[in-house]
């Protein structure tokens, strides 16, 4: 994949983490070309990874294999009917990072069907610790498969859903989810002050201890629930605050979360789509 001309359409943070974590990996900057409206953000990039730079989609695109989306939503049908006539022949693979914006939608505004992968990346993809949900359409082939998991790889881990709409699902668990543990880890921090320890000693060790609990789950062959066993000793300090927890309805109001905010994402989906 070191050559694939590889057109990334809008250069804000989502694609600049892309870029960077491809290079590393061993992409050739010369082959990859980022299209942005805004000089600033042309020159960050050039400067910081060598690539082309352009503020014109239609150049960006003109002998690209693979497209990647990486647009604001709302501007999606403006972008993608304005490349519509830009795209050569064969169509190349394209690769959206839009949340929300369905695989029919895109080609809709596209005006033709084209091989396409959707993605759902969440925030951490800017460390390359990204956690990124994909589904192809049926048009994308074996191979078009295979290189959009190594595009998205370059943020974080990779993994593939069986339905469109199970991006919803991953919307609201993993899309949102960095919010989730960084309010528990808010609400840590503020605890552990409450108890009279000094700030910035409550918000490091309540960020260390969530790199340390994320770090045990990932590497370790037993599930969260049996670490959790693992290190809860009866009768001990632990064991009591998550009788708290279990008290106040823990599981109960995450199951809650989780299904307001793929409510939300759905709903979002179909505003979106209502432009098609």
């Amino acid at each position: 994949m070191s050559q694939t001309r590889i057109a990334f359409i809008g250069g804000g943070n989502m694609a600049r983490s892309l870029v960077a974590g491809l290079i590393a990996d061993g992409h050739a900057p010369t082959a990859l070309t980022v299209s942005d409206p805004l000089p600033e953000q042309r020159t960050r990039l050039g400067e910081a990874h060598g690539i082309h730079t352009t503020d014109s989609n239609a150049a960006a695109v003109a002998d690209a294999e693979v497209i990647v989306l990486a647009v604001k939503p709302q501007v999606a049908p403006a972008v993608c009917r304005a490349l519509a006539g830009q795209l050569r022949e064969p169509a190349p693979l394209v690769v959206s990072v839009m949340a929300g914006v369905t695989e029919a939608s895109i080609c809709a505004w596209l005006g033709r069907p084209v091989p396409l992968v959707r993605s759902m990346p969440n925030t951490p993809v800017l460390v390359q610790s990204g956690a990124i949900a994909l589904h192809a359409n049926a048009i994308a082939t074996p191979a078009q498969r295979n290189l959009a998991e190594e595009i998205m790889r370059a943020g974080g881990l990779t993994r593939w859903v069986a339905g469109e709409r199970d991006l919803d699902a991953v919307t609201a668990v993993s899309g949102s989810g960095p919010a989730y543990f960084l309010l528990l880890m808010e609400a840590l921090e503020h605890a552990a002050v409450a108890e009279g320890l000094e700030p910035e000693a409550a918000r490091l060790l309540s960020i260390q201890t969530a790199l340390g609990a994320a770090r045990m789950a990932m590497e370790s062959d037993e599930s969260p629930e049996e670490l959790r066993r693992r290190v809860t000793s009866p009768g001990g300090t632990t064991e009591r605050a998550l009788e708290v927890l279990t008290e106040g309805g823990l599981e109960a109001l995450v199951t809650r979360a989780v299904a307001a905010a793929r409510a939300r994402a759905v709903e979002l989906s179909q505003l979106l789509g209502a432009d098609a």
